[in-house]
């Protein structure tokens, strides 16, 4: 199948893979774009995974200041060189896991930084509420299983749909950007102040005002 230069650029703009990586992608599956789609994530995956070992000591402190104040985040994402740090692709990366998190209100980077203590307290309420429902032993511990999951969905960063494109996690978009930037990349640490945590307040939906702010 003749692959056309239309081609290509389509399929540039649906990944932001380079143009050798796109026409390679489009031979390999014989110009069905969906394929190629499918051939360069896995293609991405692949090189994240050769990356994840490398060292990444260098990167960027970034903020997010949503609603006039009311939630402010802290986030540093680290790379391999100073020289990767200043790249807007990086930079712009960083600024969106800054709201992703102002959005979606994570607690842990990935599922290992959760203390066991936690997801034992976890297990147990939600066991508790399978039992509740009438469940027998064995289907509630099948039914508690498949919660946790949910659990560590909502709780950790990695896990948790993008918020510009909620069909990929945001482990998903990581290691786009590290197959693209060609550096391994780690969101390290990140801290959320929302004004008067804690105390009594009227319900708000963050993440529906973060997308409005970003569209």
């Amino acid at each position: 199948m003749n692959i056309t230069a239309e081609m290509v650029k389509e399929l540039r703009e649906r990944t932001g893979s380079g143009i050798v990586d796109c026409k390679k992608a489009l031979i390999e599956s014989n110009g069905d774009m969906e394929k190629a789609i499918e051939y360069l994530r896995q293609k991405g995956l692949a090189t994240a995974a050769k990356k994840s070992g490398r060292i990444a000591a260098e990167g960027i402190v970034d903020a997010y200041i949503h609603g006039g104040g009311r939630i402010g985040v802290l986030v540093e994402v680290n790379i391999e060189t100073d020289f990767a740090a200043k790249n807007e692709e990086f930079r712009s990366f960083v600024k969106d896991i800054a709201m992703q998190i102002a959005a979606s209100n994570p607690q842990y980077v990935k599922r290992e930084d959760i203390p066991q203590e936690v997801i034992d307290r976890e297990k147990e309420i939600l066991m508790a509420q399978a039992m509740n429902e009438g469940k027998p032993a064995n289907i509630a511990e099948k039914m508690v299983a498949g919660r946790i999951e949910k659990f560590f969905k909502e709780v950790c960063l990695l896990e948790q749909p993008f918020i510009k494109d909620p069909d990929k996690t945001v482990k998903d978009i990581l290691n786009e950007k590290i197959a693209k930037i060609g550096e391994n990349i780690s969101i390290r640490r990140f801290v959320r102040y929302e004004m008067g945590e804690g105390l009594e307040k009227r319900e708000e939906n963050f993440a529906e005002e973060v997308m409005k702010q970003i569209k």
